[in-house]
């Protein structure tokens, strides 16, 4: 095994040096600030990026975008990768970037929002946090077997709770084929919209469940009086 060098010697790369950082005086788990690389690596130009580049070897380092808790100039170190010290394994070939075209594709093709929550950027969640979109890349499984990554949009919280996640449309295609002409319809009319429209009676029963119980009793109480047959 090869023993693992200080951070401070100044004879390996910047990114080894900042992998060789996190682990010796941030620690996995554990939050550090940009002021807290900076103020390790004074003489280094673009520090940030080199030490983003650990992630085309299987790093996995935090920020708010991906992690709520944190704050703006926070990070946390989640994942060791590869050991980038050793000899040979900093030259892992990296995972492409996504260009800006077609980050701008997956957005527009998802219709501008979170595909597994529905929020849009900006929009504000229960806590008053601001949503932020990304794409973000999902394993499937396709109905004949062939495994792919594919490109999603979803926001930050999503996306955190998601990683790992792994999806499979032949499921979905089963109990389609179980469906009735009846069910079909209004599927492919959902499909078609990309949206489905809640019916009346269904936003009755979604204003009738978000309210206190003692209002709940008095709309039990209406709906059962209405019930009782006449004498």
């Amino acid at each position: 095994m090869t023993a693992m060098p200080s951070w401070r010697d100044t004879t390996n790369g910047t990114m080894v040096r900042g992998a060789l950082w996190l682990e010796q005086e941030v620690g996995l788990g554990n939050k550090f600030t940009k002021t807290d690389l900076r103020n390790a690596f004074p003489d280094v130009s673009q520090i940030d990026r080199r030490l983003r580049d650990l992630r085309d070897h299987g790093w996995q380092i935090d920020t708010n975008r991906e992690d709520a808790l944190l704050r703006q100039q926070e990070q946390r170190y989640v994942q060791r990768g590869a050991e980038v010290w050793v000899p040979g394994q900093a030259k892992t070939k990296p995972k492409a970037a996504l260009t800006a075209a077609q980050r701008s594709k997956v957005f527009s093709d998802d219709g501008f929002l979170c595909r597994s929550c529905g929020i849009a950027p900006g929009d504000s969640y229960d806590d008053m946090t601001t949503a932020q979109l990304d794409v973000a890349r999902r394993s499937v499984t396709l109905p004949d077997g062939t495994q792919q990554v594919q490109l999603i949009t979803e926001c930050n919280r999503c996306r955190v709770g998601g990683r790992g996640r792994e999806d499979a449309p032949g499921a979905v295609l089963d109990r389609l084929k179980e469906l009735g002409s009846v069910e079909r319809k209004i599927l492919v009319g959902w499909i078609e919209a990309d949206e489905r429209r809640l019916s009346d009676l269904e936003t009755l029963w979604g204003a009738y469940r978000a309210l206190p119980a003692d209002s709940r009793m008095l709309i039990r109480q209406a709906v059962q009086a209405d019930e009782k047959p006449e004498a």
